[in-house]
């Protein structure tokens, strides 16, 4: 079974190797790629919490924070192993991976918050907390021929966007709540979503749906 991978091109191998070491034929189409928005400092200095809500916030952050680093809330466990992985401890992670799951679950008092994330993200966080919000990074839609496969796998809601625009009719894998709506909305048929919102979620995910299409 032939499986498309959407993901930037900078992050989509440990994604092709899970499946393919599950026995799937896995090819890369990244539909977007990942901008840093200028490369200031981010001052982290007086807040309370900084908030990350994605890998590639992570990176932002770890490679351009000032000031002395205060508690850290990472959306879901990619986000945490990213901040980890570049040496910024995670305090605090929900149990649902969603802005959701952060507003309802972040202990509170919440004091002053940072909320790191990209261009146009949803500003649940930033309005209902209330926290201040840094765009970081922007997603840059691209626009490869689909290739030929079985079904193609989604990691955020913006590949769910930018893969709809293609005009592909493969049924999709997603890795979340969010990007299961952003594929709906776009008009393309979602047959499963990642428990966990990681590779192995998702691969897990694809290897189901497999063998449930051809029982």
């Amino acid at each position: 079974m032939r499986a498309i991978v959407t993901r930037p091109q900078a992050q989509a191998e440990p994604l092709l190797a899970a499946l393919r070491a599950r026995g799937f034929e896995a090819v890369a189409s990244p539909v977007i790629e990942i901008e840093a928005i200028e490369d200031g400092p981010i001052d982290v200095s007086g807040y309370d919490w900084v908030i990350v809500t994605s890998a590639n916030g992570a990176t932002e952050l770890a490679a351009r924070h000032r000031g002395e680093v205060p508690r850290i809330a990472a959306v879901g466990e990619t986000t945490a192993a990213a901040l980890t992985a570049r040496g910024l401890a995670v305090d605090f992670v929900p149990t649902l991976a969603s802005q959701e799951g952060l507003l309802a679950e972040l202990p509170r008092p919440v004091g002053r918050a940072l909320f790191v994330g990209a261009e146009g993200a949803r500003r649940l966080l930033a309005d209902e907390l209330p926290a201040d919000f840094r765009a970081v990074y922007r997603t840059v839609e691209l626009s490869p021929p689909p290739p030929a496969g079985d079904l193609v796998v989604l990691a955020s809601p913006s590949a769910a966007r930018a893969w709809a625009k293609l005009g592909s009719t493969v049924p999709a894998i997603t890795i979340g709540p969010q990007t299961t709506a952003a594929a709906l909305d776009a008009g393309l048929t979602v047959v499963a979503e990642a428990g966990t919102q990681d590779v192995v979620g998702l691969v897990d995910s694809a290897a189901r749906w497999r063998a449930s299409s051809r029982s």
